[in-house]
């Protein structure tokens, strides 16, 4: 007579093995991908908040002395001012310019077509599409002949030619983002489009058949709906010009009072060779895209729910 135990579970070790690797069996094939971003992404990151405790070289430890300067220096000042302006206006205006186009292109007969071209700048890179605006503000002295667009229209009604990126401040500034704009809006587009689609058109009619106009079915049917994706766009746009660099870079280099945080950084590491304060710079722009991902996080899993 087998013992009850065994009598009732014939091979225990073996079930107990084939449990284990039911359970192990998912990780084995997250392995490659958990230790790629382990090397790629999570030691990079730790090993530059360590380096953001050090001096030029990384050999003295200074403490919060990077830090310290990167929230008083008068540059960096400028830096964080331009990346509040860029988060504001670039933000609300892409999303605003996708969110007009969306609901007014849906009704037009070249739909695709218009959508295509909107969307075609988004194909170009974001240095290609600096060179090209570049030449749009090129500026020259009153009296030669000028070769940008906006200076040479300028010229045709015989007003002074302007220098977009250099005289004005929050002139240059403005124009870069016009910049961001143009690229980005056809993704905006694109997304809002989709999700103005995906409404269920019997909520429309139904709206109409109460008698409402179209205005006040946008207010009060599609909007809502549509609060969901425009706050994930929002908050995406934000981390986008959190990290912008390659316009700022590409156009002026920061200066004229055109610095960003990204392109600070870049200029510590490698035109300075500051290691220390230019991981300091990186570790607060990481702190400042955080809460922001961290959003839209949160909303991903309260919808799968």
């Amino acid at each position: 007579m087998w013992p009850p135990e065994v009598a009732t579970n014939p091979f225990p070790i073996h079930r107990k093995i084939k449990m284990y690797t039911k359970k192990s069996t998912p990780w084995l094939y997250l392995a490659p991908a958990l230790t790629l971003l382990g090397f790629f992404l999570i030691y990079p990151s730790f090993h530059t908040l360590y380096l953001s405790f050090f001096d030029k070289g990384s050999n003295v430890f200074v403490g919060a002395g990077n830090y310290i300067y990167a929230f008083t220096n008068r540059v960096m000042l400028t830096a964080f001012r331009n990346n509040a302006l860029w988060v504001v206006v670039f933000s609300a205006i892409t999303v605003f310019l996708g969110l007009v186009l969306a609901v007014l292109l849906d009704r037009v007969r070249y739909e695709v077509i218009i959508k295509s071209i909107i969307f075609m700048p988004m194909a170009i890179s974001f240095v290609g599409a600096s060179v090209i605006w570049k030449f749009v503000y090129a500026f020259r002295p009153a009296g030669a002949p000028q070769i940008g667009i906006l200076n040479a229209l300028l010229q045709t009604f015989h007003l002074p030619p302007v220098a977009w990126l250099i005289e004005r401040p929050w002139v240059n500034n403005l124009c870069l983002i016009l910049v961001g704009i143009w690229v980005w809006t056809g993704f905006c587009l694109v997304v809002l489009s989709a999700s103005y689609k995906s409404i269920p058109r019997q909520f429309l009619e139904a709206a109409r058949v109460d008698g409402a106009n179209e205005w006040r079915i946008f207010w009060r049917v599609i909007l809502p709906l549509l609060v969901p994706t425009i706050t994930v766009l929002t908050t995406t746009m934000a981390v986008f010009v959190l990290k912008v660099f390659d316009i700022i870079y590409v156009m002026t280099n920061g200066n004229f009072g055109t610095e960003v945080i990204a392109n600070r950084m870049y200029k510590e590491m490698f035109q300075f060779g500051n290691f220390g304060r230019s991981s300091a710079i990186a570790v607060v722009l990481l702190v400042l895209v955080l809460p922001m991902m961290l959003l839209n996080l949160h909303r991903f899993k309260r919808e799968e729910k």
